[in-house]
């Protein structure tokens, strides 16, 4: 497998690792056009949105505690 693949392969990955979303299938081919450095982009992008969606979980938490 070719760094190219691998980057796809973790790109699907990455979407599959979200809670209660169905299974996301990437056709391979769709993103063959594209270069290293975009793949690693749209990669960077996803850890981006959850690392965001944890710290927006993670302040709703401490205010639910603050509350309590």
């Amino acid at each position: 497998m070719n760094r190219k693949d691998r980057l796809i392969e973790d790109i699907q990955k990455l979407l599959n690792s979200y809670e209660g979303v169905k299974e996301t299938k990437i056709n391979p081919n769709l993103l063959a056009f594209m270069d290293e450095k975009t793949l690693m982009s749209i990669i960077d992008s996803l850890l981006t949105q959850k690392e965001n969606a944890v710290d927006s979980d993670t302040q709703w938490l401490e205010k639910f505690k603050k509350h309590k």
